[in-house]
């Protein structure tokens, strides 16, 4: 069966994603805001070409948080063909150090499909992926449990003026 997804098609399944480019990335860093993962929970395999978090997601889909409390869940986020990585502000050392992720974005080459992912962290921490072009793998791999805040993140807006 070929075609557009539905609204009624959504439900509370495990998320299973691919991003092929900047656009596709761009809903997996929505879905990835406010994910935390400790520094150790990197995994890079240069002669595999991956980069891959494990990394404990607030669940921002989930319709139902006005029944129940609010969710998080174990993801895996994989990113094929990384020529390179390169991070500033971890320390990958620190296993009590605990990142959080603000957005995930693709930066492309002037000769695209080639370029760079950028994954900006809280507290001036980032991570470059130097890539062949956007493939990308957010996956669920365990069950929702009860967020340990028990509330949605929340974020200061600045005021414009």
């Amino acid at each position: 069966m070929t075609g557009d997804a539905r609204f009624e098609d959504g439900a509370e399944k495990p998320l299973n994603l691919l991003a092929q480019d900047g656009e596709d990335l761009g809903v997996i860093s929505a879905l990835v805001q406010d994910a935390v993962f400790p520094a150790t929970e990197m995994l890079w395999r240069p002669a595999e070409r991956r980069f891959a978090l494990l990394l404990n997601r607030f669940r921002w889909e989930d319709e139902g948080r006005a029944r129940h409390e609010a969710e998080r869940v174990q993801s895996v986020l994989v990113f094929s063909g990384v020529q390179s990585v390169a991070s500033q502000g971890i320390d990958r050392d620190d296993a009590d150090t605990v990142l959080s992720v603000l957005s995930v974005e693709f930066r492309p080459d002037a000769e695209p499909p080639s370029g760079q992912v950028l994954l900006t962290l809280a507290g001036d921490g980032a991570i470059r992926l130097r890539v062949e072009a956007v493939d990308a793998v957010l996956k669920d791999v365990t069950k929702p449990y009860i967020a340990p805040a028990g509330r949605a993140p929340e974020h200061d807006i600045p005021d414009e003026g």
